[in-house]
């Protein structure tokens, strides 16, 4: 028996719930049940009676507004305490084509992936401006960097997720989910691969892009606190090779003006080194912790997922 779920975050989405909901499946080949599910992040309207009037089967439900990472997470432990053996997000304002939905989940009913992530056309989509589609290419070039893994479309939340690899999933970031799950699929060695999709017409305007510069802040802020988070060491050791090696440059100019002039001593240049040097070693002191840290880490995220495998195999013998 395979159960799929179909999560979407929702907050405030009254005016276009109606129009994903209409067009998302109840019945797909390969697939034994559909369930939909939704969740509620903070609405202040009327979201839930229109998910209700269309028979959505399960809600999850924040008094305030937590942001789109944390209703993502929540809806993933919510789809994993009710069976769900694939799990696929969507968005509440209808910018995925659900007749994609077949295409998406077919590589991990196949066993070829566990998370699949869906491409948009990026290029021929006419509501994104020049400036945007150069910026979604731009992050998705630093993710597949950061990740070692080949998604062209970083940003896409049209995604399908087995029930392997939401129990090993984990989100800090509170702006968005996208990059950082992407960038530990591939620190985690979870196959991830993608497909292309369509989206629709334009509904709304996106909610996270509220203007290009914070777009560009944000995001790239979160790439970089995921790649200090997965891979600190590396992380600090070119972080901390940038003021190490200028003050190991200093200090070999100052020897060679010194060897030259022996008559002036050209303290400031000698401090400034040696500051620059202390600097870049402390940096790379600060990521041989981390690295040791990320360890401990790494054995909590083990345990947690021994933990989520027991109790969804209890939940399967007690049904």
């Amino acid at each position: 028996m395979t159960k799929l779920i179909i999560q979407i975050p929702c907050y405030n989405e009254e005016g276009s719930l109606e129009v994903t909901l209409s067009a998302l499946p109840r019945q797909l080949p390969g697939v034994d049940s559909i369930e939909w599910l939704v969740i509620d992040d903070g609405s202040q309207d009327r979201t839930v009676e229109v998910a209700k009037a269309y028979g959505v089967d399960h809600i999850v439900h924040f008094s305030r507004n937590q942001g789109l990472a944390k209703a993502f997470m929540a809806g993933l432990e919510a789809c994993l305490k009710v069976g769900a053996d694939i799990i696929v997000n969507t968005d509440a304002d209808n910018q995925y084509c659900a007749d994609d939905i077949p295409k998406l989940i077919q590589p991990i009913l196949l066993k070829q992936a566990d998370i699949v992530v869906g491409a948009r056309p990026i290029w021929n989509t006419k509501h994104f401006s020049l400036t945007k589609k150069l910026l979604q290419k731009l992050g998705s070039l630093v993710v597949r960097i950061a990740s070692n893994t080949r998604i062209p479309d970083a940003p896409s939340g049209f995604r399908a997720f087995s029930r392997n690899a939401a129990m090993q999933l984990n989100v800090f970031n509170e702006y968005t989910y996208t990059l950082e799950t992407i960038i530990q699929a591939g620190h985690k060695g979870i196959a991830i691969t993608s497909v292309p999709i369509r989206t629709n017409k334009y509904l709304r305007p996106s909610r996270l892009v509220k203007s290009i510069p914070a777009y560009i802040q944000r995001s790239l802020l979160t790439i970089f606190r995921i790649f200090m988070t997965y891979k600190p060491f590396r992380f600090f050791t070119i972080v901390g090779s940038i003021p190490f090696s200028l003050g190991f440059l200093l200090c070999v100019r100052w020897l060679v003006l010194f060897f030259d002039d022996t008559s002036r001593v050209r303290a400031p240049s000698l401090i400034l080194a040696a500051i620059l040097i202390i600097i870049g070693f402390q940096l790379w002191m600060f990521g041989l912790i981390a690295d040791l840290m990320a360890v401990n880490r790494k054995m909590l995220e083990d345990i947690q997922l021994r933990l989520r495998r027991a109790e969804f195999d209890r939940q399967k013998q007690q049904k």
